[in-house]
């Protein structure tokens, strides 16, 4: 068996007990993930109540993680196409739980915030190892959805997270959220570490052959038993492909099919960033500066914030419905439209009821970015890389948003900064539009070969035509 011949299996497979093991197995682990990430700010509020921390302390505890997640992007897609899917998520997952665990022991501020930007690496290379292997085990025609589906568990996280700190941080402390949130994650490395199985196509497209073999072998018998059915697949491509696997190098990523794949999933991820950055954290600052009352202003982003679980789960439902690429254009032009529409309004029920749609837009576009189009776009054989530069370039955005809508927010105020969003939205999808590489429904070997035939039909193309003038000549 070979590459090709591993991924018609994978897309033949009838979704199983197997299927969701996987999704529980790598969904939970992001719950923790985003579990310890959306906890930061309660703790921080509980630092400063203590006088641990002050406004200084606070950037550099939240730098800190952003640096973290950053390099944890880098290099959890460096480790994820060098040692396997599998080696690198536990290893992610011992990172961000023994820092948890670390900083649950903190004697300083100085040796948490430390400990914050080391769980930021493990965190940032768990989402992007996360996302981008589960594309590899589910079928073409249910992808999209399922994709949907696990960022749907990760989004829950601020709410859990929201949940626990309110009913422990008053009585037992900070501390116990990092030891809560340390131990819940050892817990999900046990269990990945015996029951999650290495990605099929990483093995074949790595020479790994036999383990390949195993796995799928293994893994088509539980389904025959499953469904009480004999599963029949066509072999073609029988050759064995046992050549080394070529390496790929940084540069190539900004050059060629390579470049064009790390453009759009780049500037997919630029959009969530910038939008889910200016709209859900500044909402409760733009409110108190417009002259509405601090608890008034929480209790209409808490309003405005249900749009948030809406929008992943209907994404679920409808990401598989629609053309990839177009189905982003038109969701960055909803959001650019509605945050003009929204930053213009001027009474109550207005602002919560738009505030509410253009919230569950934005995360049907978080879901669809993250989780669904960014990791897929890429081939077997560098999809960690790729979803790491991606994400890490996407952080780069993210870390430096604030500055410049604190900027736009004190010189011109709440409009001029919906205006910089939908501008700076608007070119994201005209590049979405350009080069955007169709993914819906098509296995992973189809979409690898998307822009190769692109290429080669150019190249084709033009020899046709200088052969044509040839002739004329």
């Amino acid at each position: 068996m070979n590459g090709k011949q591993a991924g018609r299996r994978l897309e033949k497979l009838p979704i199983s007990k197997w299927h969701w093991q996987i999704f529980l197995l790598i969904g939970f682990g992001l719950q923790i993930n985003g579990f310890l990430n959306s906890s930061g700010s309660s703790i921080l509020a509980d630092l400063v109540d203590q006088g641990w921390s002050n406004n200084y302390f606070n950037a550099m505890f939240s730098s800190a993680m952003m640096a973290g997640f950053f390099l944890g992007s880098l290099i959890g897609g460096s480790l994820g196409d060098k040692v396997g899917r599998k080696k690198a998520y536990q290893l992610s997952i011992l990172c961000f739980a023994t820092f948890a665990l670390l900083a649950a022991a903190s004697p300083n501020i100085w040796f948490l915030i430390f400990c914050r930007g080391a769980m930021g690496i493990g965190m940032g290379s768990g989402i992007v190892i996360g996302y981008a292997s589960f594309t590899e085990f589910f079928p073409a025609n249910v992808r999209g959805k399922w994709s949907a589906r696990l960022s749907l568990i990760g989004n829950c996280s601020p709410l859990i997270a929201a949940l626990v700190s309110f009913l422990v941080i008053p009585r037992l402390g900070w501390r116990w959220v990092f030891l809560l949130g340390g131990f819940a994650s050892f817990v999900i490395l046990l269990f990945v570490s015996v029951y999650l199985d290495e990605s099929p196509r990483w093995c074949f497209e790595n020479n790994r052959i036999e383990q390949g073999e195993k796995i799928l072998s293994k893994v088509v018998k539980k389904i025959e038993k499953e469904k009480n059915i004999t599963l029949v697949f066509e072999e073609k491509d029988l050759e064995l492909s046992k050549a080394a696997p070529v390496k790929t190098t940084f540069k190539e990523f900004f050059k060629g099919d390579l470049g064009i794949r790390t453009i759009v999933a780049s500037t997919v991820l630029i959009a969530m960033n910038i939008s889910l950055y200016t709209i859900t954290v500044w909402i409760p600052t733009i409110f108190v500066n417009s002259g509405i009352d601090i608890s008034k202003s929480l209790l209409m982003t808490t309003l405005i914030m249900t749009g948030a679980p809406l929008g992943v789960f209907v994404s679920t439902l409808i990401v598989d419905k629609f053309p990839r690429k177009w189905f982003g254009v038109i969701l960055i032009g909803l959001i650019s439209v509605l945050g003009y529409v929204y930053s213009i309004q001027t009474e109550e029920n207005r602002i919560i009821v738009i505030g509410t749609v253009l919230v569950f837009v934005l995360y049907i576009f978080n879901s669809f970015s993250s989780a669904v189009y960014a990791p897929e776009i890429w081939p077997t054989k560098v999809k960690m890389r790729g979803s790491g530069i991606a994400n890490s370039i996407g952080r780069i955005v993210a870390i430096c948003t604030p500055y410049a809508i604190a900027w736009l927010l004190t010189n011109y105020g709440v409009q001029a900064v919906f205006l910089a969003l939908g501008f700076a939205l608007g070119l994201c999808a005209l590049i979405l539009a350009r080069f955007g590489i169709e993914t819906r429904k098509k296995s992973i070997e189809e979409i690898e070969n998307t822009s190769i035939k692109k290429t080669k039909n150019h190249h084709l193309a033009m020899a046709e035509i200088n052969k044509s003038k040839e002739k004329h000549l």
